[in-house]
């Protein structure tokens, strides 16, 4: 076996190595800093407020991340000088014993192998007289003269740094490509805003005409047999999300309804209702790239269930899901309810249905409640993805946190 060679130090390094280095950062660092700069200004000259804002957010959260970094490169030291006992450090590992000695080999050293033990022991004391930080490289553990385990290795603390930034960098991704498929949804409803500007939609639309409101196009599609029983209703609005979850009768009625609200009346030709809710979807987009601490609490709690044993491919991919099939399936049935509502006033209708959104549709009485459901969706699925490429990266396809091809499958294709 080859003789190891210390690391150099800096006093040990060519200067044109360091310049080099330091030149390469600091050239990404500026190139990032001034395409951020240029989409804010693009972002202000197109009177972007709200995504403005949001992408100041994302500087937030990647300034953030850069605190937690340096956190985890002045702290590792100290952090992996701390002792536990083995008994506790054994337990709870996303690998089993069986595959951890496999991979790893053997956690204690046998007595018998002294030429091993006197090698691990004078590496320790090279390293005692000449300290050094490392976040890349694997060392051996101090706690094991103490017959103990560290905490967490510095080398474990050099992958936890990676995972955290793969983490950011997955989550503010996968909010821009759900807010760009959004906007890319709302596109067809262009049409039927400038449809409202006709003559023909005026004359079909005549608000002195009188009917009974199953008659109308928006009572045919919600008020039925099935919209008198909770049951029945629930189960018919969880299969209308999959197929035109906003339909043009329902975009139609919900926009007489928020005029008929908010604006003076002769303002329907000239409002539009598209931009509205693009905005209000940028206003949301705001607060899904947010750091929210009750999330990033809950990516914590996440990391437990990569625990051997539990299984979580299983049933932790299914839980975001089920939590976005309950969330599309209660709007549906807001809508719904509108209806029922209208037809609670009277079965005869004058002009277009006149719908009038409420609170009180949503659970607790907090609209905001289904956007925190959503930011949670969201930031599991990006915790998801995230935590697949991490761990593919550092321990390769095959590896303790998805031991099977069943475990990937699930994971990305439910994400």
């Amino acid at each position: 076996m080859a003789d190891q060679v210390k690391e150099k130090t800096l006093e040990e390094t060519s200067t044109w190595a360091v310049a080099v280095v330091c030149f390469v950062l600091l050239l990404i660092s500026i190139v990032i800093e001034k395409l951020i700069h240029k989409i804010g200004s693009w972002f202000k000259k197109k009177n972007k407020k709200a995504l403005y804002e949001a992408l100041e957010k994302v500087k937030a959260e990647l300034m953030l991340m850069g605190f937690i970094s340096l956190l985890l490169t002045i702290g590792q030291g100290y952090i992996s000088n701390i002792c536990i006992p083995k008994n506790i450090a054994a337990s709870m590992h996303p690998c089993s014993a069986s595959e951890e000695a496999r991979k790893y080999g053997k956690k204690d050293v046998p007595k018998e192998d002294e030429e091993e033990n006197l090698r691990r022991k004078l590496l320790q004391l090279v390293d005692s007289l000449i300290p050094r930080r490392s976040l890349a490289t694997k060392g051996y553990d101090k706690c094991a003269e103490k017959g103990k385990v560290a905490f967490v290795s510095a080398y474990g603390m050099h992958q936890l740094h990676i995972f955290i930034f793969v983490l950011a960098v997955c989550h503010v991704i996968y909010c821009i490509v759900t807010y760009a498929l959004g906007k890319t949804k709302m596109r067809r409803w262009k049409k039927w805003e400038e449809e409202t500007k006709t003559i023909e939609y005026q004359y079909s639309h005549d608000p002195e005409r009188f009917r009974f409101a199953r008659d109308t196009s928006f009572g045919r599609r919600h008020l039925s047999f099935w919209s008198k029983s909770t049951i029945t209703l629930w189960i018919v609005c969880f299969f209308r999300q999959f197929f035109r979850s906003v339909t043009k009768v329902d975009y139609l009625t919900l926009r007489h309804g928020f005029i008929m609200a908010h604006l003076a009346p002769g303002s329907d030709a000239r409002f539009d209702f598209r931009k509205y809710i693009q905005r209000s979807l940028e206003e949301d987009f705001k607060t899904i790239v947010e750091i929210n601490p009750v999330i990033w609490f809950i990516a914590v709690l996440f990391l437990l269930t990569n625990t051997n044993g539990l299984n979580s491919y299983l049933w932790l991919p299914f839980i975001p899901f089920i939590v976005i099939l309950i969330v599309g399936t209660k709007l549906q049935v807001i809508i719904t309810k509108l209806g029922l509502r209208i037809q609670e006033k009277g079965d005869v209708v004058k002009g277009t249905p006149l719908v009038q959104p409420g609170d009180h549709f949503f659970w607790f009485g907090r609209p905001r409640f289904i956007l925190f459901l959503i930011h949670l969706v969201l930031f599991t699925n990006a915790f998801q993805l995230a935590f697949f490429v991490w761990s593919t990266y550092e321990f390769g396809l095959k590896n303790c946190f998805h031991e099977s091809r069943v475990d990937v499958i699930i994971r990305i294709s439910i994400g």
